[in-house]
This record gives C-alpha cells, sequence and structure tokens, in this order.
C-alpha cells in the first residue's frame, strides 16, 4: 500500500516514492526546536506528526534516517523576517535563567550558569529531550546511540562557512558594505515556489519590518543574511567576514547536507517554518549543491490553538508539557491529543480533549490486558482488529488520516466490548488480534508511555463532581454553596467558565 502525501512544495497530494532505488530507505529531515526555553505544546504538536509520519512509513516496510536540529545558536526575537531581526535569543534566555536563580524558580536538579551561553542551551536541550523521550519521539531513542542524527549547528560552522564560500564563488551570495553575507534572492529563479512570496511582493522589505539601513546595503529587500560579524552577539566564531554567527536558514542546509546528502526524501516542521525558513533553505542548498531538489517532499503541520485561541501567557493558556505532567496528565493522553486532528487542520487543544484521550488509551490498553490474558484461546481469523488494522493502514496512507485510523480501532475495540467470549473453535489464536493491536499502536505511540498521572492535583473525578454539585447548587439558587465550590476549584488550580455550552474547565498554570 502506497503512502499518499500533502506536499507543500506542490500544493498536491502525491504518491510518496523515495530516493532510494530499492524503495527501503528513506531520508528525513525535522526542523527541531530552539533551546532559549521550555518546548511548549503547540511545539510539540509538529514534532509528534512529524513522529507519526515516520512510525506509518516504518510500519509500511520502510527503513527510516532521520534527523533532528536542535538549534542552539543564531535565531533573533523577529524570526518571521528572513534576515532575523530584534534582540539575539540566547540573551533572553540567559536573562530569564537568571531572574529564576535570583528567585529561587530554578526547575528541580537544575545547575546551570546563566552568564555560560553553552551552558544556557544545554540546559533547555537536556530538557526538549527528556520531555521528547517522556512523549515517545523515537528520534530521541535513535540519538541515545548516534548522538550525531540531533545536531548543534555549534559543531558545524566550518561546514556554514565552507558552504557560504560556495555560494559567493557561485555568485549566488555577496558581502555587502556593512560586512554581512547575503544570499542574493534573484540568483535563483525559484525562490518562492514552497511559499508563494515571489521576489516582487518581497520588494517592500517584508512589510516594513527590516530597518532601511539593513535595506540600504541589499541588492533586493528579499535578500537574507548567511554570516554576520557581530562582535556583541553572545556566541560567535570567527570567519573570513570577520567575527560573527551565521543565519538561522544556513544551519539547517548544512546539517542536512552534511548527515543526509545534497537531496533528501522529505523535509517536516510546523506551518510558520514555510515563509522565510523553508524558502531560504531550498534557495541556499540548491545553490550550493548544484541540485535540481533539495527535498522531495515538504510536510508541515498547521497551528495549535488553546481553547480556541491562540497560546498566551498573559491569557494562563500557555503550557508546556511539564505544566500538564505537574496537574496530573499522563504523556500518553498528551500526546494522543496533540496528533489525533489531522495535522493539515487547526486543533483545539482543551482539558476535555485531553480527558477524552486518557479514557480512550485506557479502554485500548483494558482490550490490549485482556488479549494478552487470554492470547492462546482458540479463536476465528480476521478478528475484528485484524480487520480494523487494514483499515487503520488505508486511513493513514490518505494524508495520515489520524482520525480515521483511531475510528478503526475504535470501532474494533467496541466488537470486543459486546463479545468478549471468542469461541474456542477458530483456526488462529487471540495472538494473532493482539500482535494486530500492538501493530496499530506502533504508530499512535501511547502503550509504552507512562500512564500513570503526575504528582499534581488534577482529579478528574473530583472535578467534574464539583462541577455537578456547583450546578446543582446555582439550580437551588444555593449561590453562596456555588461560589464556595468554585473557590475550591480555584485552589485545584481550575477555572470554570459558564457559557451556552454548559460550564467547561481549564488548568491555570502559576
Amino acid at each position: 500500500m502506497q503512502l499518499k502525501l500533502h506536499n507543500t512544495l506542490t500544493k498536491q497530494t502525491e504518491g510518496f516514492t523515495p530516493l532510494d532505488p530499492d524503495g527501503k530507505s528513506v531520508t528525513f529531515y525535522s526542523c527541531g526546536p530552539t533551546v532559549y526555553d521550555f518546548a511548549h505544546i503547540g511545539n510539540f504538536r509538529a514534532f509528534l506528526n512529524a513522529d507519526v509520519l515516520r512510525r506509518t512509513l516504518e510500519l509500511l516496510g520502510y527503513k527510516i534516517n532521520q534527523v533532528m536540529n536542535i538549534t542552539d545558536v543564531g535565531h533573533m526575537t523577529d524570526d518571521t523576517v528572513a534576515d532575523g531581526g530584534g534582540e539575539d535569543k540566547m540573551k533572553v534566555a540567559a536573562s530569564r535563567l537568571a531572574e529564576a536563580k535570583k528567585s529561587g524558580k530554578l526547575p528541580k536538579n537544575a545547575s546551570v550558569d546563566p552568564s555560560d551561553p553553552m551552558a544556557v542551551a544545554e540546559f533547555y536541550a537536556a530538557a526538549f529531550l527528556e520531555d521528547s523521550a517522556a512523549l515517545g519521539m523515537r528520534i530521541v531513542d535513535d540519538a541515545k546511540n548516534n548522538p550525531s542524527l540531533m545536531p548543534r549547528p555549534t559543531q558545524y560552522i566550518k561546514e556554514m562557512i565552507a558552504m557560504v564560500e560556495t555560494l559567493i564563488e557561485n555568485d549566488h551570495a555577496y558581502v555587502a558594505s556593512d560586512g554581512v553575507v547575503y544570499f542574493s534572492v534573484q540568483s535563483f529563479d525559484a525562490y518562492g515556489a514552497l511559499s508563494g512570496n515571489t521576489i516582487e511582493t518581497l520588494r517592500s522589505g517584508e512589510g516594513g519590518r527590516v530597518d532601511m539601513e539593513t535595506q540600504a546595503v541589499k541588492r533586493s529587500p528579499a535578500d537574507f543574511m548567511l554570516w554576520k560579524p557581530d562582535a556583541t552577539h553572545l556566541m560567535r566564531w570567527p570567519s573570513p567576514w570577520g567575527e560573527g554567527y551565521p543565519g538561522w536558514h544556513l544551519e539547517c542546509s548544512v546539517m542536512a547536507n552534511s548527515l543526509l546528502g545534497n537531496e533528501i526524501d522529505l523535509h517536516s516542521g510546523g506551518e510558520d517554518n514555510i515563509f522565510p525558513h523553508h524558502e531560504c533553505e531550498i534557495a541556499q542548498s540548491r545553490c550550493a549543491t548544484g541540485c535540481d531538489t533539495f527535498s522531495r517532499y515538504w510536510f508541515h503541520t498547521r497551528f495549535l490553538l488553546v481553547d480556541g485561541t491562540k497560546m498566551s501567557k498573559s491569557k494562563g493558556n500557555f503550557y508546556t508539557l511539564r505544566d500538564l505532567l505537574e496537574k496530573g496528565a499522563t504523556p500518553a493522553a498528551v500526546r494522543l491529543e496533540l496528533i489525533k486532528t489531522h495535522y493539515r487542520s487547526n486543533a483545539n487543544f482543551t482539558m476535555q480533549g485531553l480527558k477524552d484521550s486518557q479514557r480512550q488509551i485506557d479502554r485500548w490498553r483494558r482490550l490490549k490486558d485482556w488479549l494478552t490474558d487470554h492470547k492462546d484461546v482458540a479463536a476465528n481469523p480476521n478478528g475484528p482488529l485484524a480487520t480494523a488494522k487494514k483499515q487503520f493502514i488505508t486511513s493513514l496512507c490518505e494524508d495520515l488520516n489520524v482520525a480515521g485510523a483511531i475510528g478503526a480501532l475504535n470501532e474494533a475495540v467496541n466488537a470486543y466490548a459486546i463479545e468478549t467470549s471468542p469461541e474456542g473453535n477458530g483456526s488462529s489464536t487471540l495472538q494473532e488480534e493482539l500482535e494486530a493491536l500492538l501493530d496499530m499502536d506502533q504508530v499512535l505511540g501511547v502503550f509504552d508511555l507512562e500512564t500513570e498521572g503526575g504528582s499534581g492535583d488534577l482529579d478528574v473525578s473530583k472535578i467534574d463532581a464539583l462541577i455537578e454539585a456547583r450546578l446543582t447548587a446555582r439550580d437551588e439558587k444555593e449561590w453562596g454553596r456555588a461560589d464556595e465550590i468554585r473557590d475550591e476549584l480555584l485552589k485545584m488550580g481550575v477555572a470554570i467558565k459558564d457559557g451556552s455550552d454548559g460550564t467547561t474547565w481549564s488548568i491555570i498554570v502559576q
């Protein structure tokens, strides 16, 4: 069965065929985190969808060579412009950690010197690896045996300088009067094919967000930075163009080229990576290698909303995995909640959805345990789960339709809820049904994750009971009692909201 996947580059859903002449191996580059803070659940939605894509390909029989970068240099606070603007993110991270250390609010077991930029980067990189392992991302297991599969840009400065030199030699880049090396987008006719941003639409300087002094030294407003001499940047290196740092687009081009080759099969990221990051990656990579293709398929996940709105710390709906675990959520439930909505649709994260995901997992695990206990019982072949597995794979092959795959699994689980005593005269055993269930979980990835609640106070059954008691009090016009229950919920870290659809609740992140 062939996977059909939407390709951002061609704007079409296409059958997936790898470069490998034997059709067995797939090269896959995933844009990873910038380690200046803890990754939030919006970040992890994109990372986990890439993990589901990888697991689907593995279920189909492919061998995956995946690389995911952990970016520890180069980013500025305004990454929406091709050059990057604003403040050095490492300075922001160092300031944040210094304040946390001063106030005694550093995370548990944290020992980091905020004045050391590499220590700051490693602190957040370690946190990301811990969170990723908790959520079952397979790339983390790969990197335990081969750390180069999760590279840091600071390890590839020499290769970055070499690529810049190649681009200058081939007239795709130039040194401007301010000493900055820029890529000349006019030298690459295909610039804009991924995002639809043509050179003409960028003439105004990307919406006026680039300062006029910078625009004055560029050949075109759309040209983007490859190397910037900067004696004030926290992390900097010597180069032919002065001590400075690389442009963040350059980093991924170099690491993908160094570890996977000139042309790769798949490249993933969030939809915010499409422009400028991935557009610039394509330009640099193709012009440096001379190849007609950089990545053949581009896979992008849309944004995650929380309670219907954009995540924001000021709104109190900004969550990291750690926030949710401290409130009692399980990694398995968080993983399922983040992958169950189609990757090309905006997902809406809610506490009710997280609760529903946990209930689904609990049902699947109960069936798994039951099948394990009865695996030697004779049963007819092509049972509910074996049949569901076929539809499960068919759904995944239709542009990673995870919801359809889960629907097929749940239909089979419902069959067992009705008939839990199979006839003992079949030609096979329930071992085959158990194996089908475990195969489906190879993609969903929830059985091997921690399923016990965290150390926090999120007791879902108690919350539901208190909300029901509050509704009863309101119906009986016992307003004082209703207020007492609301205050009790607040002490538990739960905020409630009354609306036309009833009472909903969400956790409060302190």
